[in-house]
């Protein structure tokens, strides 16, 4: 999946959603910095939806475990690193609408023992709806997330339905196989947003195994990435 990080080589202005699972995994390896110095190579903004701000702000600053982390969130989107839609005037009547009905199309996808499969949450269904609607309008982007069903529902979701019937051993009926607005979308993980700032040098650690270490501290922090992915990572050759 490097070929998305061809995103960052555009001329024209940009769009990079970020999903909770994202954030979290860079909170947790304590790489949030690297956004800011990502943002100032980018000609673009970087976006988090509301519903994904409840989940990586709102809620857990009330939780003493996540409150730190939170706050250092909150800063991020203080100082407009991180961004809400309004900045990219779309307005959260509209979101939430597109939200709902991502949410209803693709939690119907699936149904077994007579009732459908819940696959999607508020947060990556808004993120979902908000690169719909900057597709509608033409605009580049990307949405960047660890959350493994999420990225098998966009990229290949007769994959999922294979891996869900093995893992429940029963079967389950395809329901929704045509949803034309998936084939549109493009996502990267955090272990490509780290291979981005590695080749550009944004990290301040002078050490060959620097890319190897960042790949598999994400991984090891939530991003759905396997070992062969992570040799494929090294092994590539594009520029950034």
């Amino acid at each position: 999946m490097v070929y998305n990080v061809k995103i960052f080589k555009m001329n024209a202005k940009k769009i990079i959603i970020f999903d909770s699972s994202t954030i979290i995994n860079l909170t947790m390896n304590g790489l949030l910095d690297i956004l800011k110095e990502l943002k100032k190579k980018f000609n673009g903004k970087f976006i988090v939806t509301h519903q994904v701000k409840y989940e990586i702000v709102d809620r857990p600053i009330q939780i003493d475990k996540f409150e730190l982390g939170a706050l250092k969130i909150k800063k991020l989107i203080d100082d407009k690193i991180l961004e809400l839609p309004e900045a990219i005037k779309i307005s959260k009547e509209e979101l939430d609408e597109k939200t709902r009905e991502i949410l209803k199309e693709v939690n119907h996808m699936f149904l077994t023992r007579n009732e459908f499969m819940h696959l999607i949450d508020d947060g990556e269904a808004s993120c979902l709806a908000l690169s719909v609607i900057l597709n509608n309008q033409e605009i580049k982007n990307i949405i960047v997330i660890d959350e493994r069903t999420t990225r098998i529902i966009v990229e290949k979701p007769e994959n999922l339905h294979k891996l869900l019937e093995q893992k429940f051993n029963t079967k389950i009926d395809f329901i929704q196989k045509n949803l034309p607005f998936l084939s549109k979308i493009k996502i990267i993980r955090s272990p490509e947003l780290m291979y981005v700032a590695w080749r550009k040098g944004l990290i301040d650690i002078k050490n060959s195994k620097l890319l190897e270490a960042l790949l598999y501290a994400t991984k090891f922090n939530g991003a759905s990435i396997s070992r062969e992915e992570i040799d494929e990572i090294k092994r590539c050759n594009y520029s950034c």
